[in-house]
């Protein structure tokens, strides 16, 4: 038995520890779990305590163990082996440019960047190994990869084809000198033309599927986002936005703390009507346009850097994706004729 509880172990991948808060409710440990992991079952929490794979406190519990406050929970999930995640597919990508050193590729949207729990396959770097051979390996062993991009968010994102080119791009990226540059649809008439917000960003302690601005920068890391307003709709505005670091859900958690979520933005709320009349036609109109853009309004447009072998300046700039652009127009007939509709 001890034996193959050793094997099993070998074959555990991922590790996640949680503390419930001081003012924690009596709650079962699998629904608490299934709040926090994201693309896991109920089924799967399951399997892993009857496997003897759930802590509370250092102790294996079964699923309906009742969690109260400051109680530590760690789970160890079975995964595919890791070979199979780094399995080259045959996923087409827009590359931007490309030389002995780099690659700029347009990601397109739904495109999840490297493999995880609920993702073992059909990501950025499967495609990447498909396509491009030998490519450097990170410090998280993800072939390429210097930075990431949500899975809903399309644009630039740049990866690496040579030693020198990861340890200098990712240089640029801890120095904060990478130019990266977002178009994003947010709810309500953003007033300010112009504005940043400079908000610590941490885990939602209530959702672990999110990110919080947590009062005072208590805790947190530091982020910072500047923006612009290219248009306005009246119901929504179209900002530009200037990222000076790079955390987690940035843009869309920092939108969310003034009070402008990020159109469609299931996670953040975004997703339903927001602003503006409740009347049936403007109700039909956004509904549609949630048809037409079935994610975030969030696009990377331009991203600027430093040649690692020449040291020339490079910046790449990417059209608005076509979802983005039809949802757009609409708005903007819309704007123009709304007292009319």
């Amino acid at each position: 038995m001890e034996k193959n509880r050793i094997i099993e172990e070998e074959n555990l991948y991922e590790h996640f520890t949680f503390e419930a808060d001081a003012g924690q409710k009596p709650l079962r440990v699998d629904k608490f779990l299934i709040n926090r992991i994201e693309n896991l079952s109920r089924n799967k929490i399951q399997m892993a305590a009857k496997s003897g794979f759930i802590f509370v406190n250092e102790i294996s519990v079964k699923p309906n163990h009742k969690i109260k406050p400051k109680d530590r929970v760690k789970v160890t999930l079975p995964h595919p082996p890791f070979e199979n995640l780094l399995k080259p597919e045959k996923i087409p990508l827009n590359v931007v440019f490309e030389d002995e050193h780099l690659i700029v590729i347009n990601k397109q949207a739904g495109l999840v960047v490297h493999p995880g729990h609920g993702n073992y396959s059909g990501t950025l770097v499967n495609a990447l190994l498909y396509h491009f051979k030998n490519l450097p390996i990170n410090s998280n062993e993800r072939p390429g990869l210097v930075h990431r991009l949500d899975k809903d968010t399309s644009g630039l994102i740049l990866v690496a084809k040579s030693d020198v080119a990861m340890k200098s791009l990712a240089d640029q990226f801890y120095r904060k000198t990478v130019d990266r540059t977002y178009q994003a649809l947010v709810w309500g008439n953003v007033h300010q033309d112009n504005g940043s917000i400079n908000a610590n960003i941490a885990r939602d302690k209530k959702n672990r599927l999110r990110m919080f601005v947590y009062p005072e920068n208590e805790i947190g890391k530091n982020a910072i986002t500047h923006f612009k307003v290219v248009e306005r709709f009246g119901y929504v505005t179209l900002l530009e936005c200037n990222l000076e670091t790079g955390r987690t859900h940035q843009i869309r958690v920092h939108m969310k703390h003034i009070g402008h979520i990020l159109f469609n933005d299931e996670r953040y709320g975004g997703n339903t009507i927001l602003k503006g009349t409740r009347f049936s036609k403007y109700k039909q109109f956004v509904e549609n346009c949630f048809k037409i853009l079935p994610r975030q309004a969030l696009h990377a447009k331009t991203i600027g850097f430093i040649h690692p072998e020449n040291e020339k300046k490079m910046k790449f700039t990417s059209d608005l994706p076509e979802d983005i652009s039809e949802v757009l127009k609409k708005w903007r007939i819309y704007s123009k004729h709304r007292d009319l509709l």
